[in-house]
């Protein structure tokens, strides 16, 4: 009877949208464990070698390979996206983004587009299961200042590059390209996608010409990869 209770396994827990820990092996399908000098240093395993008399030593806990994502959406909420519904596509289509960016523990910012101004819907914060005030409550209205909102991305991007170094950052502008003629954009240090919203009969597919203008990458919402953030990227 105890022999046959010892060969019995214990079951594995299934966590749901569990992140493998990296593998021993350099070669294995999540990377190898690496030591890494800001690694925190594991004690017990240390220790279990002897008392530590240089650095080389220590044992350093492993270390994820991948990195945190941040992300930044950038909003058209003008008077021409109420049009065909338009914005409720869009709000739907946001609603997936921030589910996907719960999941990845991803950061997420929004800079608004309406009523001629730009401002900021929301700090860059880690994205939340709840659905965000500032969704629920956005209307449409006025124009798009595309070349303000652009400049604004720009700056805070260099910002965040000068206060937390070499992050990637991804950003999704999110519009319908009906603005006025645009002069030359700054160019926005970060991988982008412009997702056309239009949804007219009559198109006049302006996002397309903005995601040229801006060497990003373009998808009609219509059109939209689901079950990945990042794949209109890639």
């Amino acid at each position: 009877m105890a022999k046959k209770a010892l060969s019995i396994r214990p079951r594995e827990t299934q966590t749901a949208n569990a992140r493998p820990l990296p593998g021993q092996a350099g070669n294995g399908q999540h990377g190898g464990s690496r030591s890494g000098k800001k690694g925190a240093i594991a004690w017990l395993p240390t220790l279990l070698k002897g008392r530590p008399r240089q650095e080389g030593d220590l044992i350093r806990r492993p270390r994820s390979r991948r990195p945190a994502e941040h992300w930044l959406f950038i909003i058209d909420a003008s008077a021409s996206m109420r049009r065909h519904g338009a914005l409720v596509h869009a709000k739907g289509v946001l609603l997936g983004y921030l589910e996907q960016a719960y999941r990845a523990r991803a950061s997420v910012a929004v800079l608004g587009m309406a009523g001629g101004q730009s401002r900021w819907l929301s700090p860059a914060r880690r994205a939340s299961q709840q659905t965000p005030g500032w969704l629920e409550s956005l209307g449409a209205g006025g124009g798009t200042p595309l070349i303000e909102s652009i400049t604004l991305a720009h700056d805070w991007l260099q910002q965040r590059q000068r206060r937390q170094g070499g992050e990637p950052v991804k950003v999704v502008v999110l519009t319908d390209g009906r603005v006025r003629a645009w002069t030359r954009l700054p160019r926005l240090d970060a991988s982008v996608l412009v997702l056309d919203a239009e949804c007219s009969p009559v198109r006049l597919g302006r996002a397309h010409e903005l995601a040229a203008d801006l060497k990003a990458a373009y998808c009609h919402i219509d059109d939209l990869p689901v079950g990945s953030l990042e794949q209109p990227l890639r």
